[in-house]
């Protein structure tokens, strides 16, 4: 009889627990790195320093014109 109610226990507790797994949520799904565009990255790396104000005006102007 024992014996009847420890495996009856163990079965409660292993369904509980794979329950309880089932039911965590799932972890958000990666989206895509978003593209930077080429003034977005111009603009980032004069404001890093990497370039000075002159080289940042004229790529941005050769961005602006339609090749």
């Amino acid at each position: 009889m024992i014996r009847l109610l420890v495996i009856l226990l163990v079965i409660v507790i292993v369904v509980l627990v794979l329950m309880m797994i089932r039911m965590r949520p799932s972890p958000p799904k990666k989206q895509p790195p978003q593209q930077e565009s080429p003034r977005e990255i111009l603009k980032r790396r004069y404001a890093a320093g990497k370039i000075d104000e002159d080289e940042y005006l004229r790529r941005m102007s050769g961005l602006g014109q339609d090749w």
